[in-house]
């Protein structure tokens, strides 16, 4: 079942709260016309985290935060014409188009008044000034918050501990502790979590062996909203592993497609792993009977060895 222009308000909520489309704890952030709900990831200690987003397009916290204001809790944005910018650049000039159009008629028709007390006009409401490039990592739509705001914000959210980790066998943890810091694990993750996160991202086809994608749209110079080359729109059919990054992804500043490097914390109460909530538990993540070509294929093979890694992530927090 898909979603069009013309879906109405009853399509709308059965999609939506469909759990094999949206499972309970994942949500779909990016307005780039697909459906790829993701994993809710914890926010915690910010300034421990870089790159944002999970296909880490996003180099600087306060750029996350304002395209979280500008654009994500205020999509009637993307009607505007930095908006239609922003949405060409994503995903191609006719496709982009095509969005802001289907939603502006969709704002139109559900009645939906503007600021300035006019049906399907005047928007955004957000408060933010008009400055910068569309399509650029601090202007996203061409609009930019109070800078103030976004730094109090940042502050905010750096000073998030996560919850004390409890419930673990302080035993296990130890050894576990020395299995994660001498196997693999570390050539991505830190062991200790209050030490700030490897700002690379790690390559699709790294996380997942047998990667085919299909290529659906080149992505070349296009001014004046596209002045840099993205990675072509593509998608792998055969996972669901690359929704998210199908259009959006770290390309547009220059690096590769892929993922950023998540904190481990807070892993003890997760309902489940890795940024499709593809898998149920820690046990589950790290066995190797998921396979090779399981996303994220890295596996403790002793059976004893795993059941200690586990207790060792449950042990992680940021408590000095």
């Amino acid at each position: 079942m898909g979603l069009t222009e013309a879906s109405t308000e009853e399509e709308v909520d059965a999609y939506l709260s469909n759990p094999n489309y949206y499972p309970v704890g994942t949500f779909d952030d990016a307005p780039d016309g697909t459906g790829a709900p993701q994993h809710i990831a914890p926010f915690f200690r910010t300034d421990l985290s870089a790159p944002f987003g999970t296909p880490g397009d996003i180099a600087r916290l306060d750029n996350f935060n304002n395209l979280v204001y500008t654009v994500l809790l205020d999509p009637t944005s993307l009607v505007t014409e930095g908006g239609r910018s922003f949405l060409m650049a994503l995903a191609g000039e006719a496709a982009g188009k095509e969005m802001a159009d289907d939603y502006l008629q969709i704002l139109q028709e559900t009645g939906v008044i503007g600021p300035g007390g006019q049906v399907g006009e005047g928007f955004p409401y957000v408060t933010a000034s008009t400055m910068g490039m569309p399509g650029e990592e601090a202007t996203p739509v061409g609009r930019r918050v109070d800078e103030q705001k976004l730094r109090d914000l940042n502050a905010y959210t750096d000073s998030l501990q996560a919850p004390m980790a409890t419930g673990f066998d302080a035993a296990a943890a130890m050894r576990g502790k020395e299995v994660f810091r001498t196997g693999s694990c570390v050539q991505c993750h830190n062991v200790d979590q209050g030490r700030r996160v490897p700002s690379f991202i790690v390559p699709i086809n790294q996380l997942l062996a047998d990667y085919m994608p299909v290529v659906l749209a080149e992505r070349p110079v296009q001014l004046p909203f596209r002045p840099m080359a993205f990675d072509p729109i593509q998608n792998d059919v055969s996972t669901i592993f690359d929704d998210k990054t199908v259009i959006v992804d770290a390309s547009r500043r220059g690096q590769p497609r892929g993922s950023a490097m998540p904190l481990l914390l807070d892993l003890a109460r997760k309902p489940n792993f890795l940024h499709d909530s593809s898998v149920a538990t820690l046990d589950s993540l790290l066995d190797p009977s998921r396979g090779p070509a399981a996303p994220h294929a890295f596996y403790v093979a002793d059976a004893a060895q795993r059941t200690d890694v586990v207790e060792f992530l449950k042990s992680l927090d940021t408590t000095p």
